[in-house]
């Protein structure tokens, strides 16, 4: 029985993952902080532990032996919150990754290990689409440095014999996604419009971003979990084609009863000048190496999270 390990399984993306493994049969293993698992996931995972990925002491408690692959969710996502936080975003987002891995290598096993980065890594004004060899930043939010640290320690790791590849998604979307990001951002300030003054205060809406459906995302990183043979050490999750933010907010509108009254006003504090206006990827070895392609419309995108909301209600 194939089984996979899922860690920061009780996040955004953890639900949807265990989903999609459940969906293809697979044995599903997965880890937490929290001492209990998130409600959203009961009947999605065969067993669920509790550990302090950071310690190598909680990790040698972990069934690691009989693991097909470990999906690393783990970590700090946030770009926002990483400002002032270095050091807290740079020591997560690395260690996880290192205790796991040597953890892995000690025991001598075979396990793949998919360490999530992001496409935040890539530097602006180069050509696009962004591929695995485009430029990485060198100055950059906290969050996406920390990212790059923690590619050069799959690096290492590699290099010592685990089986570590890199997976980049840019900017994922989808039913679940809490605030801090576009999607559930502009949602909430428009619920909280229509019970007020109906102004909504964004930054530029004009930023152009590639935005793949959470659900899609999730199966990219199970074909990679799973696949015979990867040649590449990174590969790029995204759906190749860029779109702005206030195409978001249309789309958010039409799925938000009475939202035609809604008014929008630029505030200056929301907006970032060194952000890059445009921002798309390049899948092509993702595509060529498992097959794997985008499904989801960002109109189902959009009108599914809107629906996850009204749930929650």
């Amino acid at each position: 029985m194939t089984k996979i390990m899922i860690t920061g399984v009780n996040g955004f993306v953890g639900k949807h993952l265990a989903t999609e493994l459940k969906s293809r049969g697979y044995t599903v293993i997965g880890v937490g902080r929290e001492p209990e698992l998130h409600d959203t996931l009961n009947g999605l995972l065969d067993e669920y532990y509790t550990c302090d990925l950071t310690k190598p002491e909680d990790v040698e408690r972990l069934p690691l032996n009989d693991i097909n692959a470990v999906i690393n969710l783990a970590g700090l996502a946030a770009i926002g919150a990483s400002f002032g936080q270095e050091e807290l975003y740079m020591r997560i987002n690395v260690a996880v990754l290192t205790v796991i891995g040597e953890r892995i290598l000690k025991l001598g096993l075979k396990s793949r290990v998919i360490a999530v980065s992001t496409g935040a890594v890539y530097a602006a004004g180069q050509p696009l689409p962004l591929n695995e060899a485009s430029e990485i930043i060198t100055t950059g939010s906290p969050y996406a440095l920390s990212k790059i640290a923690m590619e050069k320690e799959a690096s290492r790791l590699r290099a010592s014999g685990l089986e570590c590849v890199i997976a980049r998604p840019f900017n994922h979307i989808g039913p679940g996604q809490e605030t801090g990001f576009l999607l559930p951002d502009l949602y909430e300030k428009m619920i909280k419009a229509l019970k007020g003054d109906d102004l909504v205060k964004v930054g530029d809406l004009t930023t152009r971003r590639d935005y793949t459906d959470v659900r899609d995302v999730v199966k990219a990183y199970a074909d990679l979990a799973l696949a015979e043979k990867l040649d590449e050490e990174i590969y790029n999750i995204c759906s190749g084609r860029s779109l702005p933010g206030s195409t978001i907010f249309d789309l958010l509108a039409s799925c938000i009863e009475n939202s035609k009254k809604i008014k929008t006003e630029v505030d200056r504090q929301l907006l970032r000048p060194n952000d890059p206006k445009d921002l798309y990827g390049d899948n092509t070895k993702l595509k060529a190496q498992t097959g794997w392609s985008p499904k989801f419309p960002i109109e189902k995108s959009v009108q599914d999270f809107v629906d996850s909301k009204k749930e929650q209600i």
